[in-house]
């Protein structure tokens, strides 16, 4: 699953990732530890074809909600996003693309039976994408995301069994015009990814406090495994 992530991509870094030439009314500022329900930034194809920048809620309210309901919608599981009914439409008709650097999983400590929190990334730090459907919900005045997720790639599922879906720069374009559907448009998130590159370290407890904000969030652990 994802659960929490970091994003400290500048505007620059955002432009070059994906060439929006329309800069956001505000500064973009680093996210060093991004949880369920907050406002997040991602990336849609608008009318015309072109790709912007926008803003929702971290967990998918669907168009036809008449409230935010208590079912988990942070993620979306690959096996059902094309026919589960809080999904189905969004996969078709609206995708994007969540830029991040890094994101979290856990693991539980055999010595003291806490949570031991691990920042996963790719080589440098680079920032990527997450595959992501997004929602507008008219009668809410809700926009709001999620991510979708696959079983983990080998050398993660010790971390945990699941992973979001990064997907490869130039996948962008397929997975955002909307060109490819059904069995094509999973394609896309099982062959097209780069969760084969990531890196794990580990990283403070505090990071599972969802409140903490603190510049250090990715700060190795010496000696972890």
């Amino acid at each position: 699953m994802c659960g929490r992530y970091t994003n400290e991509m500048t505007w620059a870094e955002i432009h070059a990732l994906y060439s929006i030439h329309d800069a956001p009314a505000s500064n973009l500022q680093p996210r060093y530890n991004i949880a369920p329900t907050q406002t997040v930034d991602f990336v849609v194809n608008d009318k015309g074809g072109s790709r912007e920048l926008i803003q929702g809620r971290w967990g998918l309210v669907p168009f036809f909600a008449k409230e935010i309901g208590k079912m988990t919608t942070i993620n979306a599981r690959i096996e059902t996003v094309d026919t589960s009914g809080a999904f189905r439409e969004a996969f078709k008709k609206k995708r994007c693309l969540i830029p991040a650097d890094g994101y979290f999983e856990w693991t539980t400590s055999e010595v003291d039976g806490k949570k031991d929190p691990w920042l996963l990334q790719l080589p440098s730090g680079k920032g990527f994408s997450f595959a992501g459907l997004w929602a507008s919900n008219d009668n809410l005045g809700i926009t709001s995301c999620t991510i979708i997720t696959a079983p983990a790639v080998e050398h993660i599922a010790h971390i945990h069994g699941r992973m979001p879906v990064i997907l490869e720069e130039d996948a962008y374009e397929d997975w955002l015009s909307l060109e490819a559907q059904g069995d094509d448009a999973k394609a896309l998130l099982l062959d097209r990814h780069l969760d084969n590159e990531l890196q794990f370290h580990r990283v403070d407890r505090a990071v599972g406090n969802s409140r903490y904000e603190g510049t250090d969030t990715k700060k190795p652990i010496v000696n972890s495994l």
